[in-house]
C-alpha cells in the first residue's frame, strides 16, 4: 500500500478544507468569486471522512475564516450574532447525511437518486436552521413578521441549494468515475 492509500482520509480532508478556504467568501458567488461551498464540504465529509474529528476541525476552520474575512478583509459582520452558534446543527445536519449517503456508492441510478435526496433534504433543513435562527435571534427584523421574513428569504433559497447540490454532486460523480477507472484498472493488470 502506497502513501496515498494510507492517507486517502487526511488527503481527502484537507482537499475538503481548501475548497471551504476558496469558497467561503461569498455566499452566492460572483464575477470573481465562487459561491460557498461549505455545505458540500460538510456533506462530503460526511461521506469521506465522517467522523466527529473531521467535523470539529472543519466547523473550527469555517470560524476562523469568518474571523479572518471579517477583521483583515473588510467583509461585513452582519451575519454574526446570537444565531451564529446555530451553524454548528446546520453543518451537523450536513455531515450526518453524508454519513447516511455513504452507504450508495456506486455509480447507478439508485445510489445515485439516494445520495441526491439525502443531501436535498439535508441542504433543506440546513436552510431552515440557519436563516430560521437568524430571523429569531439576530434582532434584525423586530418589525418584520414570520411571512414577510419567508417571503423575503424564499428567494436566497434557490442559490443556497443549488451551489451545494451542484459542489456535492460533482465531486461525488467525478469520484465514483476514479473508483471505477481504479477498479477497471486493477482488472486489466489481473488479466
Amino acid at each position: 500500500m502506497n502513501w496515498i492509500q494510507q492517507n486517502t482520509k487526511y488527503l481527502t480532508l484537507f482537499a475538503l478544507a481548501l475548497l471551504m478556504a476558496l469558497t467561503r467568501s461569498d455566499h452566492f458567488g460572483s464575477a470573481i468569486s465562487l459561491p460557498d461551498a461549505s455545505l458540500a464540504v460538510f456533506y462530503l465529509a460526511g461521506i469521506f471522512t465522517g467522523g466527529l474529528m473531521s467535523f470539529v476541525l472543519l466547523l473550527t476552520e469555517a470560524a476562523l475564516l469568518d474571523y479572518i474575512a471579517i477583521t483583515h478583509w473588510q467583509v461585513s459582520d452582519y451575519c454574526i450574532s446570537p444565531a451564529y452558534v446555530f451553524l454548528i446543527p446546520t453543518y451537523a445536519a450536513m455531515l450526518f447525511a453524508g454519513r447516511w449517503s455513504a452507504k450508495y456508492a456506486t455509480l447507478n441510478a439508485h445510489d445515485l437518486s439516494r445520495q441526491f435526496a439525502y443531501l436535498l433534504v439535508a441542504g433543506s433543513i440546513a436552510f431552515l436552521i440557519s436563516n430560521g435562527s437568524f430571523y429569531l435571534l439576530s434582532g434584525k427584523f423586530p418589525e418584520l413578521s414570520l411571512i414577510q421574513y419567508t417571503q423575503r428569504v424564499a428567494k436566497y433559497y434557490p442559490a443556497y441549494i443549488s451551489s451545494t447540490l451542484i459542489y456535492s454532486l460533482a465531486i461525488l460523480f467525478f469520484t465514483k468515475l476514479v473508483h471505477i477507472s481504479r477498479v477497471k484498472q486493477v482488472i486489466s493488470t489481473r488479466a
